[in-house]
């Protein structure tokens, strides 16, 4: 049976080393452009807000409807205010104990659900993921209403316990998901020449992990810091975190106060999201990541 011939109109033609693109490609040079210009708009869409909010933090006018000079007065008076450190005081006492407990909480229960079986196992995965499902208010209320009823003071601890209730489950994901690759047979080693389940665990299993661990730490870091609706539920007095001082000064207009923390609170975010996405980056030959 002959075979049949190849479309001249749809096969590439070759010049040299350089391959000619046959007459009915030239549509999907038009749908490339066409793709790359509705992803630009998307970008811009999302992006020019964010562009603009940074741009009028220096602007030298109190209103942001206009633009009158370059100026850094903004970020000076932002460190002058002692309402905004304050909170931004609380912000970070409360992000970083919630990232501390998470971290450990999570670690350890992303290892319990990854290598041993239970009986329950899994309602408590059903339940892991129930932090992250439920809508943040229904959490919130949740959480007001569970303190209400154990009769305890709203205050900042409150709040970091409410942090850590909603955010252990995204460490306990991370970690878990970082486990799934892990080759146990690097722990039967390691106990073959003679190491100890906890020296096996140290030297050997969090090493390994670690990158994981560090990512989902990062994570809870971010969330938890940037967290507004939850805690302005279980948010005593003295414990106004910065996103709730940002919202109450942006309730008398937008200034450039609120301009320059928010600038500052971008530029802290993509720290964090370079720093978590250079960890999770494999190692080279010698031990640095790429």
């Amino acid at each position: 049976m002959s075979e049949s011939a190849p479309d001249i109109e749809t096969t590439p033609q070759f010049v040299g080393k350089r391959a000619v693109a046959p007459r009915g490609a030239a549509p999907f040079r038009w749908e490339r452009k066409a793709m790359g210009f509705h992803s630009l708009l998307v970008y811009i869409f999302l992006y020019a807000p964010i562009v603009i909010l940074v741009a009028f933090s220096f602007n030298e006018a109190k209103q942001t409807a206009r633009w009158e000079g370059f100026t850094l007065q903004w970020y000076g008076r932002l460190m002058e205010n002692k309402l905004i450190l304050k909170s931004m005081m609380n912000s970070l006492l409360v992000a970083g104990t919630a990232t501390v407990v998470c971290t450990l909480i999570g670690t350890l229960a992303a290892l319990a659900l990854g290598r041993y079986e239970f009986k329950g196992k899994g309602p408590t995965q059903a339940l892991l993921f129930l932090p992250i499902i439920i809508p943040e208010i229904v959490l919130g209320v949740a959480m007001v209403t569970f303190f209400g009823v154990i009769q305890m003071r709203l205050s900042v601890w409150t709040v970091i316990i409410s942090h850590i209730v909603f955010s252990v489950s995204y460490v306990a994901i991370v970690v878990r998901a970082r486990l799934a690759g892990f080759d146990r047979s690097l722990e039967e080693a390691a106990m073959d020449l003679g190491a100890g389940p906890v020296q096996t665990f140290f030297r050997v299993t969090l090493p390994l992990i670690l990158p994981g661990v560090i990512a989902g730490a990062l994570l809870v870091f971010t969330i938890s810091i940037d967290d507004y609706v939850i805690t302005s539920f279980v948010a005593g007095a003295g414990a106004t975190t910065l996103p709730l001082q940002i919202y109450s000064m942006i309730k008398v207009g937008v200034t450039p106060e609120v301009n320059a923390i928010s600038t500052l609170l971008l530029l802290f975010t993509i720290v964090m999201i370079i720093v978590a996405q250079r960890l999770q980056q494999p190692p080279t030959e010698k031990g640095e990541r790429k």
